[in-house]
Order: C-alpha cells, then structure tokens, then sequence
C-alpha cells in the first residue's frame, strides 16, 4: 500500500543537516555553536554521579574437562540432575553494571559466592561462539541501534565495549549486509567524545526522509549523566556503507521534561510523519512507577515540541525504555513504512521493562489528532500481556525494510553464564536471527515473528522423520549427525482420544513454575530433546504441554526447559514459555534454529516465541545428540520432522573489505 501521507521536502542552504543536492554534507564543527550560541548543559551544579568499578578477585581451579570432582553420572533417564559440584568456596559476585549509570542491570549476576565457578576449559569456551548469528569479533555488545536498508545495505547499529567483555564505556558499533546474515564489520560509527554523551552513546533509531537524508537520533548519557536526546547524520550520503558520522552542533536538541528523572527519559523511536505536516517520536520514561511514553513533534529533528499528555501509560510496570511503535496491517501479509496509517491498519506499542528485563507488546488504535495510543484488550496491556519473547531477548528494535516490504525485528539476547566466564572467553552477547513482524490474520490479537527468509541459504542436507510413533515416556534418537548447528521444523498430531478424556485441572499450568519436561501429564510434556549427550544428562527439551484449565477448556503450552541444559553450577538454568494459540484443525508445529550456545524456538508459525542461552559441558561438537520425545502419561503423538545442517554465515572484519 501506498502512503496517503507522502512527506514534504524542507531544505535550509544554510544548514548542513538539510541542505539537499547530490554532493555529501559539510561536516559540521565539532564543538562551535552559532555567534552567542552556548552549549545547554542541563541542571547546573547537579551532583555528578562517579561509576564505582569493582575489581572482582575469582580463584579458578582447572580440573579438567570432566566435570567437577571428576565424578560420572549414572542416571540415564529424563529425570537426570539438574547440576552437579562438589566444589565449595567464598566467592564474589560480579559487580553491578548500569543501574547506577541509569540503565537497566547489564550484569548477570545469579552466582551467590557460595560454591565457586564451574571449571570451563577452552574447550567449552570455545563451541559457546555462535556460527550464524550476529555477533562483533570480540567484547561485549547490547541493544540493537538504528537498523535501515541503504545504498543496497541493511544497516546495523549496536550498543558496543570496544574494550573489554563487560557492558561500559559505549560506542556505536557498525556492521552492514546485503543479506542479513552474512556481514561486514565497519569502524565504530559513533564515540563518547562529547560532554551530551561522554558518559555513553546509548540506543537510538534511524529515519529515512523521503529526500534522502537520514536522521539518527540517539541517546546520550552527559558529564552529570543526564539522559538527554542527540541528533547525528552521515557525513557524505554518496557513500553506501555510512562509514562516517556527523554530530550536530546544537545538540542535545531534547531534555528531560520538568518532573521526569534525570536518568528516566531515553531510547528515541523511528519518527513518522503525521496529516500535519509534522514528524513525531516517541521516548520511554516513567513516573513513580507508572510507564510511560511521550511523544513530541518537530519540523526540522532540531526544534521539539512535547505533545500535551503522553501516548501512553500503564501503572505498576516501571521504567519504559527502548519503545518502539509502529504500524501492522489487518489485511495485508506485508510490513508497513512507520509513517502508515488508514482505516485497514493497528498500530503495535512495545516497550522494554527495566523492572524484569522483558519486551511487552499490545495491538491498539493510534490517534494522529491527540496523540494517543489505546489497547485493543487492557488486560494484556504494555508490560503485564503479551510478550515477543519468553526467554533470553531484550531490548528490541525494528526497522521498515523497503527493499522487500516487511517489518523486521532485531533483539539483544544476553549471556546467561557469570561475567568471569565472559572474560576468559573474551566477548558477551549476540543477537537473534532478524525476524519478519506481521499481525496474525487468523486471530487478529497476536504478532507472529519468522526468521527472515533469508536464513534458509545456509540449510544443508535435508533429513526427514515421516510420522514417528512416539508412546508415553518414550525417547526416540534421530540420527541426524551434527547437532549444533540445525534449522528444524517440527509436526505434532496427538491421539484423539486422549484429547476427549483428558481430566480437568484443579490448578493452571505454567511453563516456569512447573516442573519443567519432567513433570509428566496426561497430554504432555512432548517435543525435542536438543543438545543431548548419549546418557542425556544434559540437555534441553522444547515442547508442548496441553491442560484442561479450571474453566474446563484446553490449553496449548509451548515451553523450552534450561533446568538440566548443563552440568555447570554458575549459568541460570530457567523454564521458559506460555500459552500459543491452536486453532481448530491445526497440526501443532514449532521450528528450532540451534546454534551452539543460543536456541531460538517458534511455536504454530511465531505466535510464541522462545530464546533460550545454554552452556553445555558434554553436549557439545561431536557428542551432542537430538531426540524425539513423550513425557506423556496416557497419550501417544505422532512426529514428522526435518533437520537442516546450517552452514556458518561470513561475518567478516572490515580489512577483508579493504583487501
């Protein structure tokens, strides 16, 4: 569809930001200001607040690659212990890294110093790092920033420690495709060199003017750590890859707003562009602990005016921070360009909460005239229903891909293992497979989110399971050769008759609080069994789980179970998961990427979605094994499945490209 609302050109000779014509932009000074102009620098005599760094003293004693204490385990079973030490000590937990900045925790912080880190080799160390997914060569990377396609490029912006393997010192990383999944890696895009942003270049979105230009807006954390909000633009538009950047003179060009906290106004969104002639963005903030989301409008991306009220609140959900908002169609399977509006489209609101790490979304009607966004259904209002994600996956940023008109999503997934593990390894996080985004047109109150087709040109070696006969509490091995790199799709059919006399509930079923794939039912648990070793003593299961609720009707539970993903003591090893909807007719079907340390699971075509990071010690290169699975007590299923070996994808340094 065509939008009804096509931008209007602006141009100022005079200003490098909107100057038109084919040549690059005049880079601006670094530092001046027009005559008498003066750089605002907020709060005068504000307290500046020092970063405390913590040196954390870890003893680490190699004992070899046999696990703790060198012992064996015996149990072969689907009950096999969830960990295994006998190693005790005192030890320190990892510091604290970013609340005290304003941010959200970066650092994983669940090992107590009650028994000392799992000895990893380099071995283990080693196969952690992923094969196909985005990650930079070394050091720790977060939030997605500013994704667009340009010049014949996909964009990729990332929050970046060129330094070290823990969150600190943040730049803009900058790594470009032509495919998004195999990449180029370029010289940071953006560094803390000025007093807005000496504390941090934090997240930040692209927009595309219909004339050309670009505009990024970013957040930056000042000398007195202010979040405060920062314009910056391409040096020279002619060249594709966008290696060079230009801050703007004026910045910062937006504030924190009278009664909103120093350290609670960040992540601006893509803008769009309204009937009035005006573009608007989003940012998140909070009050007390209502989230919130203000929208101002501007005509130039220099000049701000915050719109009466806010978009958007919801009380007892927290700090709201990297919103995003955009349009999705009722009829259409295509994504929309952010600016889109008309009487066939709903507009998606998501925002990520500080309070439990998560990114929230709901579907609702979105009005240009007031400003405002209202939820289809309140009670799966932003950040207390629907989730993208129900594991390991933060801090979300989509983008309007106009090459093949489709929205697609890019998410933060962290480690799950301790900071002094990420350090002798030598770099922390990744990013998930980018995903397509659409509203589900068979339910109408849901996305559904898909790798984006493109990740099919590293499959390999098709293997299938026509129809396996799978009884209650049986394992079925298929032999597919190599584990730890596999695209897998996935149908389930169940026994009719064990769905019409299966007993009702006197509880509700829940993923994290059950007992994981152990927990046996009438219908359920069942799926994939994934980097299992031979006596799977690890390994981790995704599967469904079917109840009868107190209110007598069937539910559909997709789930994926860390609880005995490693024999390591020091990595979070939770049960993940919700409900999905099944329509009637429906075969039940999820598809798996594996890679190495990361599993990315998709339930009935993306209407759940589930990350999990796992860091297994024996189930690793040769020796990891996949299986079919049926805790099931009364019930037998019926599998038909297909693997892929999944090539590695070429992410290159930029000296290749120079070469």
């Amino acid at each position: 569809m065509a939008d009804p609302n096509p931008a209007r050109i602006f141009a100022d000779p005079e200003d490098p930001i909107t100057a038109t014509g084919s040549g690059p932009y005049a880079p601006l000074l670094d530092v001046d200001l027009p005559a008498g102009g003066k750089p605002w620098r907020p709060f005068k005599g504000f307290l500046v607040i020092l970063s405390v760094l913590l040196f954390v003293g870890l003893l680490m004693t190699l004992i070899g690659e046999t696990g703790p204490g060198g012992s064996e385990l015996t149990d072969l079973t689907l009950n096999a212990p969830a960990e295994f030490t006998n190693i005790s000590a005192q030890f320190l937990e990892p510091a604290s890294r970013g609340p005290s900045a304003g941010v959200s925790e970066k650092s994983f912080r669940l090992h107590s110093g009650e028994k000392a880190p799992f000895p990893w080799s380099n071995t283990m160390l080693s196969w952690q790092r992923t094969a196909y997914h985005f990650q930079p060569e070394k050091n720790w990377m977060n939030d997605p920033n500013g994704p667009m396609f340009y010049g014949g490029w996909y964009h990729f912006f990332y929050q970046y420690n060129p330094e070290a393997a823990v969150w600190g010192n943040i730049v803009w990383g900058h790594a470009v495709s032509k495919d998004l999944i195999e990449w180029l890696h370029l010289p940071v895009a953006m560094v803390a060199d000025h007093w807005y942003d000496t504390n941090g270049v934090w997240t930040g979105s692209a927009t595309l003017l219909p004339d050309g230009q670009i505009i990024m807006l970013y957040t930056g954390a000042t000398d007195e750590w202010v979040q405060v909000q920062n314009l910056a633009y391409p040096a020279d538009l002619s060249d594709p890859l966008l290696v060079d950047w230009v801050k703007y003179p004026g910045n910062p060009v937006l504030v924190p707003p009278p009664g909103i906290g120093l350290k609670d106004f960040r992540d601006p969104t893509t803008a769009w562009y309204g009937p009035d002639g005006k573009w608007r963005i989003a940012i998140g903030s909070k009050v007390n602990k209502t989230g919130i989301t203000f929208v101002y409008d501007t005509d130039d991306f220099k000049k701000y005016e915050l719109i009466k009220g806010v978009m958007h609140a919801v009380p007892g959900t927290g700090m709201w921070e990297c919103v995003d908002f955009y349009p999705v169609s009722l009829t259409e399977e295509n994504g929309l360009d952010t600016s889109f509006n008309g009487p066939d489209v709903k507009h998606v609101l998501k925002a990520s909460m500080d309070d439990d790490r998560n990114d929230y979304y709901a579907i609702g009607t979105y009005s240009m005239d007031s400003g405002n966004w209202t939820p289809d259904n309140p009670n799966i209002d932003v950040g207390i229903g629907l989730r993208y994600d129900y594991g390991k996956f933060y801090a979300s940023k989509t983008f309007y891909d106009q090459n093949k008109q489709r929205r697609v999503l890019w998410g933060w997934i962290g480690e799950s293992d301790g900071e002094s593990t990420d350090i002798m390894k030598g770099w922390a996080s990744l990013q998930s497979i980018p995903r397509t985004v659409v509203l589900d047109q068979k339910t109408g109150t849901n996305l559904v989110q898909w790798p984006v087709e493109e990740i099919k040109s590293l499959r390999k070696g098709c293997k299938k399971f026509d129809k396996v006969e799978v009884g209650p509490g049986s394992v079925v091995p298929l032999e597919v050769g190599k584990t730890t790199q596999l695209d897998i799709t996935a149908e389930f059919e169940i026994d009719k008759e064990a769905l019409e006399r299966v007993s009702e509930s006197d509880e509700e079923y829940s993923c994290s609080t059950s007992g994981g794939s152990s927990q046996r039912g009438e219908l359920g648990p069942f799926g994939l069994l994934l980097l299992s070793d031979e006596g799977r003593c690890e390994q981790t299961p995704v599967y469904f789980y079917i109840a009868k609720g107190t209110d007598g009707h069937l539910k559909t539970f997709f789930c994926s179970d860390e609880s005995r993903s490693s024999l390591a003591n020091d990595v979070y090893k939770g049960i993940y998961g919700s409900t999905v909807p099944v329509l009637e007719g429906e075969k039940l079907s999820m598809r798996i990427l594996v890679d190495h340390s990361i599993i990315e699971s998709f339930a009935q075509g993306g209407r759940t979605c589930i990350t999990s990071r796992v860091y297994p010690t024996k189930a690793i290169y040769g020796a990891a094994q996949l299986y079919v699975f049926n805790n099931a007590t009364s019930s037998s299923i019926t599998a038909s499945i297909k693997t892929w070996e999944m090539k590695s994808a070429y992410i290159r340094p930029y000296s290749s490209y120079n070469s």
